[in-house]
């Protein structure tokens, strides 16, 4: 199953992983499966978490980059292009995932107002 988290809560999801999987090192991961210059329009500030930029169509080459016993959450530019994302990282064998819901639309408008809308 594939959570979906709003981006205020994202903090508090990860904090959840780790407590379900106490002693065993969980890394916090957000992909942003954006373009680049998608990212460089509108970048999150990441604190307690690793980001990861790895555009949707690489995440298949780039599948040995991501640890699947790692909570990863997965955002985009509204959540249908890390939606597609997270359920091809599931059907991989992947199981601590979410989606940011709303992506970084809503990221901007419900949580940090300093990312830029686009």
């Amino acid at each position: 199953m594939i959570d979906q988290v709003a981006p205020g809560q994202l903090a508090e999801w990860f904090a959840a992983q780790a407590a379900e999987r106490e002693g065993e090192g969980a890394r916090a991961i957000l992909i942003d499966v954006r373009e680049p210059w998608e990212v460089q329009t509108a970048a999150v500030k990441v604190e307690g978490f690793e980001f990861i930029s790895m555009p949707m169509a690489s995440v298949p080459a780039r599948l040995n980059e991501l640890d699947p016993t790692q909570p990863i959450a997965c955002l985009c530019h509204h959540g249908a292009r890390s939606q597609r994302v997270a359920q091809f990282l599931a059907q991989s064998g992947f199981e601590r995932l979410a989606n940011v819901a709303g992506g970084i639309d809503a990221w901007s408008r419900e949580f940090d107002a300093g990312v830029a809308r686009y």
